[in-house]
């Protein structure tokens, strides 16, 4: 992409140069028009240096009054950071019987009853794997007519080959872990159990991934519908690898979020039936982007409800602001005066009560009529006085806002629609970080097996739940009673 963008680069310096030499020798509209492209071929160019070479953030530095004081110098180091978390193991340690001599007297050291000096260590206790050999028990009457087993363990797989019952369920949500959460490729898990006395293929590894997502279905499905019962949600998609077949093909990683759970599903098209197929029938309110796949299912039928991201917004006038710092900083100020509202209003995190909640929502719906309904006025009044060509970026930033405008202001009347799709934005990060280190999958059923870990383990997150202590739970009840179904969030009311 680099060598792509820096050949463009190298296009565009010529094409500047061209306009350069005919705009000295043309005169009157001929040479308006001439300046005109060759301002707009400078701030595309400068726009592809800045996508090679610039920061990623889109964070802009904010003005500080004169008679702000001056902050502190940051501390260095710093103290010990405590560890409740961590099981304390006390060891004493006594003096040796020939150190136990005064060297002044020659006589005998006495122990100082509850004298010690005292410190901590951290260290480390290596991972073990263990082979476990179950010895089941038989038991027959005296008369012959009943020979009875003790039960065993419980299995992830009943396959008649055998195959994969050597593993036990939390070595599965081992391997599960270690690759949706810690972005380890079974090639590389295997490696480290080799060095840790575990003799172990990559495949055997897929082969206990697989299993347990046969178990954990029903609660990837129940979790499915449990987004979409939500009344509002945030929508998104990011690009997956296929790997299996003759070259790399990009499939689609769709997420649908609510506050307190996150769903993905994978296919192979970014199209409007794709879209269809994630919401699933979904009634209710969807935050997106500008993606026209989610308009046309608004436009389809009375089902969905579009709201915007004013999010995407303010990040195409921060492309913009430095070809055009007056005008992008106006309205970026004023975009962040939306957000200084938002930030005031009481939080609606996962996790809150009924009553907190709904006490939130009506702050909120205050302070946006008060408040937000007031800067959105001045927002579009201010984009309907503008005058940009349409090809820059300035232009194109204000056709994008004005055409999403009744999305974009829908949160003001109603409450429960949030200022962004930030949140559904955030909850794909854990593909990417895993699309990264094992760029992929490599058959249908691993995108399939990937977005139902990467749902289950996000979904843990987002209720502040640990994923690996979810995974255990939700696999032991779906062994004990095979269906049964254990979300995230109901461990919190547990």
């Amino acid at each position: 992409m680099a060598v792509l963008l820096e050949r463009e680069n190298e296009k565009l310096h010529t094409k500047v140069q061209t306009l350069i030499a005919e705009l000295a020798r043309l005169r009157g509209d001929a040479a308006r028009s001439v300046q005109h492209d060759l301002e707009f071929l400078k701030e595309l160019l400068a726009q592809r240096e800045r996508a090679l070479f610039g920061p990623s953030s889109e964070r802009r530095p904010r003005p500080q009054p004169e008679d702000a004081p001056i902050p502190p110098a940051p501390r260095r180091g710093h103290g010990p950071t405590a560890q409740p978390k961590l099981p304390c193991v006390e060891v004493v340690h006594e003096l040796a019987m020939a150190d136990q001599t005064c060297p002044q007297c020659g006589g005998t050291l006495r122990e100082m009853r509850g004298q010690t000096e005292d410190s901590e260590e951290i260290t480390v206790v290596e991972r073990r794997f263990v082979l476990v050999q179950h010895r089941r028990k038989k038991y027959r009457c005296a008369c012959n007519g009943c020979i009875d087993t003790a039960p065993g363990p419980r299995r992830l797989t009943t396959r008649p080959d055998r195959r994969g019952r050597r593993y036990s369920p939390a070595f599965a949500v081992e391997v599960a872990v270690n690759k949706y959460v810690d972005h380890q490729p079974l090639e590389r898990q295997a490696r480290i159990m080799a060095r840790e006395g575990l003799t172990i293929e990559s495949q055997t590894l897929w082969d206990q991934l697989d299993a347990l997502a046969t178990v954990l279905q029903p609660t990837y499905d129940a979790l499915r519908r449990y987004v979409l019962a939500a009344p509002v949600v945030g929508a998104d998609e990011t690009w997956w690898r296929l790997l299996g077949g003759p070259s790399r093909i990009r499939w689609w990683a769709w997420s649908v979020a609510r506050d307190d759970a996150v769903t993905y599903t994978i296919l192979e098209s970014r199209s409007q039936e794709a879209a269809r197929y994630v919401l699933d029938g979904y009634r209710g309110i969807v935050i997106a982007d500008g993606y026209a796949a989610y308009d046309a299912l608004a436009r389809a039928g009375p089902g969905v409800t579009l709201a915007h991201c004013w999010a995407h917004v303010r990040r195409k006038f921060v492309e913009a602001e430095p070809h055009y710092p007056e005008p992008c900083g106006e309205v970026l100020t004023l975009i962040g005066q939306l957000y200084a509202v938002e930030q005031a209003c009481p939080s609606l995190d996962a996790g809150v009560g009924d009553d907190l909640r709904a006490e939130a929502l009506a702050l909120r719906a205050t302070a946006r009529r008060a408040q937000s309904a007031a800067i959105v006025a001045a927002i579009r009044a201010w984009a309907l006085q503008q005058r940009a060509l349409p090809e820059s970026a300035l232009g194109k930033a204000i056709a994008y806002m004005l055409g999403l405008w009744t999305g974009l202001t829908r949160f003001v009347d109603d409450a429960r629609i949030a200022l962004d799709n930030n949140a559904t934005e955030r909850a794909l990060r854990g593909m990417v970080l895993g699309r990264k280190n094992h760029y992929g999958s490599r058959s249908k059923r691993g995108t399939e097996v990937a977005a139902l870990f990467y749902s289950l383990i996000e979904s843990a997150k987002l209720c502040g739940v640990e994923p690996k202590a979810y995974l255990l739970c939700a696999t032991q009840a779906a062994l004990e009673n095979p269906g049964a179904v254990t979300l995230p969030h109901a461990l919190l009311t547990s």
